[in-house]
């Protein structure tokens, strides 16, 4: 039997099937039913789907952002220093890719960016991006101050938003159970521990860009860049900047400005590319060792570029280069010098509890 409040729940679904918004507080009040597990899940399931219907609005992403972050998330402190970045895809896109993000981000961290990164296991794909940490030998499980200690000292860490002991009440659980793109995607990753005020972060549908740039700035972001990236004129897209099209971009600029632009991949200088090698192979394991081969020097080709192109926007957003095709080439530059595979290693001994453990589990990818 339905509780008064599963009947009040009942009606902010209503009144979103009826395609009408909600403001911040009553946004941040149903997730923190949700979250609380005080309406039922058929209840909460509904309320997601009926607000992913109608697109979100920036108002609704930050309600939601606010309970995550209040109810159930971990709070750390990373010694001052460059401000922190972080990168992410939101997942649910329609072409699947190899896990850019995080070759991306142990590219960036090289070039001396301070990577504070949170991310989920594959839900819809192959390799998601705490899925590849671990492929590679950290320690995704661990706390999250030994996560904090590892951005300080090995320039990028990795949040597991998915694991108890950063999101202790409820994440993992409703994450694991949905199969479709829920504003969860967007503010379940904006809730890191570690509050960077800087981030590139990539979304599954056109429609939302503006919608999480500005999210980003309502909850205190100081740059950003959103963007959605096309595969051709196929239709399919990915959440992260494209190679193989035209890539739709929102920037939240220092003075609180939101610039909305296209960029090809000539505008950075690279090559615009066919999307068959992009694709993730079945395994995990061969997927962290192109990785591995990837930031050593030893791909060349569509994922070479597809990495330079992704961590060339976060040069750009830290302000360490004054464009995106001058990011680019500090992209290529860390990886040509050995930097990045330097990186890599010193992740996987910082982020461990048992550092001996990961580096066994890293050294077998790292020969030729």
């Amino acid at each position: 039997m339905l509780t008064p409040e599963d009947r009040r729940f009942g009606a902010l679904i209503t009144h979103l099937i009826a395609g009408r918004d909600l403001d911040r507080r009553q946004t941040r009040e149903a997730f923190t039913g949700i979250l609380q597990n005080s309406v039922t899940e058929m209840q909460q399931g509904a309320f997601l789907a009926a607000l992913a219907a109608k697109g979100e609005t920036r108002a609704e992403v930050a309600g939601a952002w606010e309970a995550i972050y209040a109810l159930d998330t971990c709070k750390v402190h990373v010694p001052a220093g460059q401000p922190l970045v972080e990168n992410s895809g939101t997942g649910m896109d329609t072409f699947k890719t190899f896990n850019i993000s995080t070759a991306a981000a142990v590219v960036a961290a090289a070039g001396g960016i301070r990577m504070a990164r949170h991310g989920a296991r594959a839900i819809t794909s192959v390799c998601g991006t705490v899925d590849m940490a671990e492929a590679l030998g950290v320690d995704v499980e661990c706390s999250a101050a030994q996560v904090a200690g590892s951005i300080e000292k090995a320039g990028i860490g990795l949040f597991n938003g998915m694991s108890p002991r950063i999101h202790p009440r409820a994440l993992g659980r409703i994450l694991s159970q949905i199969g479709f793109g829920s504003t969860l995607n967007i503010a379940a990753s904006l809730a890191n521990p570690a509050l960077p005020s800087l981030g590139v972060r990539g979304v599954y549908s056109a429609d939302m860009i503006r919608p999480v740039v500005e999210a980003m700035q309502a909850i205190g972001y100081r740059r950003a860049l959103v963007c959605y990236g096309r595969i051709g004129r196929s239709g399919q897209g990915m959440d992260e900047a494209s190679v193989c099209g035209t890539t739709d971009c929102a920037e939240l600029l220092p003075d609180g400005g939101i610039r909305q632009f296209r960029l090809r991949p000539q505008d950075a200088g690279l090559a615009a590319h066919r999307p068959d090698d992009l694709a993730p192979a079945a395994s995990i394991d061969v997927e962290a060792r192109r990785l591995v081969a990837l930031i050593s020097g030893h791909e060349n080709g569509v994922r070479r570029d597809a990495v330079l192109l992704n961590a060339g926007l976060i040069f750009y957003v830290a302000g360490a280069a004054p464009d995106i095709s001058g990011g680019v080439r500090q992209a290529a530059a860390a990886i040509d010098s050995g930097g990045a595979r330097e990186v890599l290693t010193n992740w996987v001994q910082y982020q461990n509890t048992d550092p001996s453990v990961g580096l066994a589990k890293l050294a077998p990818l790292m020969r030729p």
